[in-house]
């Protein structure tokens, strides 16, 4: 089968609400296979200091994974600082109350849209992971999980954080990440293994991850990613943490490369496989066979220089997107397993899998 490139059919909303006298803006995005009759999970994604719902959008892109998955993805605006910057009050100072947002607005697109309330997810960029720790903190019985990308906890806010159940975390940081180091900054900002630590023990996961280096597929990214996973938390629940060595403070797999970018991962692809095994209940058991037989999935061969192949695939409905390292859709098809791959230029693709709930991305090397 000839690749063909995609066209979307989704929508994608500029809307606001008022809470608490201000006009608050966000944008909507809303994948085609969207079905009204069934609960849809949702997923936050805040801006970093300084950027807003647009940037975060395009940076930080989920649109493609929403579109196989079948997700609501939602991007807030935040409001301006004393230095007319716009942030995320994630317990910054300032008087605006975003939480309070978040949860009015949750509530907001609850009236228009079927959204599993069971399964409402944050993540965002800096500013934006500050935030999703401070919903985990403060909005827990809302969130199911969160995750950060070059963000980290206050300093010293685990001692007032009252997360209300396990809580599925995944960090996401650069070792020379100046922004926000990657080991604190005294007084203002928490370690990442400082704020690890709290959640793999508030979670009573094993205190010892498991580490894993990452394949290091992009040879002239300058940086390569090693995984631990803190196991065997109450319900389930894991804590995940993809460490970016020499890496900046920058998005893994971001469209444009701003600083040292690491294209060994897919941020945004990595928080989805973590956010789709949760509920607000801890790890999701219905679709773990599903989840099961998706693993045992491989492509063949990989590299691949023309043709290739799904292999031990036995779902007999499921979607395949193909994906490039950009995170621009190239390939939408339901049931295929075969491809011819002329059409792509030398470079590093994902392939994306989805049947039900589950989801899995393959990541492969055209020659």
């Amino acid at each position: 089968m000839a690749l063909a490139i995609a066209s979307f059919a989704q929508q994608t909303i500029n809307a606001s609400i008022t809470h608490d006298g201000l006009q608050r803006d966000y944008i909507l995005y809303v994948p085609a296979i969207y079905n009204s009759n069934n609960p849809t999970p949702l997923v936050f994604n805040f801006h970093g200091y300084t950027s807003n719902a647009n940037e975060q959008m395009q940076y930080g892109d989920f649109r493609a994974i929403a579109d196989t998955a079948n997700f609501l993805l939602v991007h807030p605006m935040g409001t301006l600082d004393g230095s007319n910057q716009p942030y995320w009050n994630a317990n910054w100072g300032g008087a605006v109350d975003d939480i309070g947002f978040t949860e009015a607005l949750l509530d907001s697109l609850a009236v228009s849209y079927n959204i599993n309330m069971n399964r409402v997810f944050s993540t965002g960029m800096s500013n934006g992971g500050f935030m999703s720790y401070t919903l985990a903190c403060e909005l827990g019985h809302r969130i199911a999980a969160v995750a950060s990308v070059t963000g980290t906890m206050n300093a010293n806010q685990s001692s007032t954080c009252t997360p209300s159940h396990p809580t599925p975390i995944m960090e996401i940081h650069g070792t020379l990440d100046t922004t926000v180091p990657y080991n604190g900054l005294a007084g203002s900002m928490e370690s990442v293994s400082n704020v690890l630590s709290y959640w793999a023990n508030f979670n009573n996961c094993n205190t010892t991850p498991i580490q894993t280096a990452v394949p290091n597929t992009s040879l002239i990214d300058g940086c390569t990613a090693t995984h631990f996973k803190y196991e065997n938390g109450d319900n389930g629940v894991e804590v995940e943490h993809y460490r970016i060595d020499l890496g900046a403070h920058t998005w893994p797999g971001a469209p444009i490369a701003i600083g040292t970018t690491n294209y060994d991962i897919n941020a945004s692809t990595k928080i989805w496989e973590f956010f789709a095994q949760y509920d607000i209940n801890g790890k999701i058991e219905i679709n773990e066979i599903e989840e099961n037989e998706l693993e045992l999935i491989t492509l063949s061969p990989n590299p691949v220089s023309d043709f290739f192949q799904i292999e031990g695939i036995s779902a007999s409905d499921f979607r395949v997107d193909i994906i490039s390292a950009e995170g621009k859709t190239l390939l939408k098809m339901r049931n295929e397993t075969f491809f011819d791959s002329n059409e792509l230029t030398n470079g590093i693709y994902f392939l994306n899998i989805s049947t039900g709930n589950s989801f899995r991305s393959i990541k492969f090397v055209k020659l």
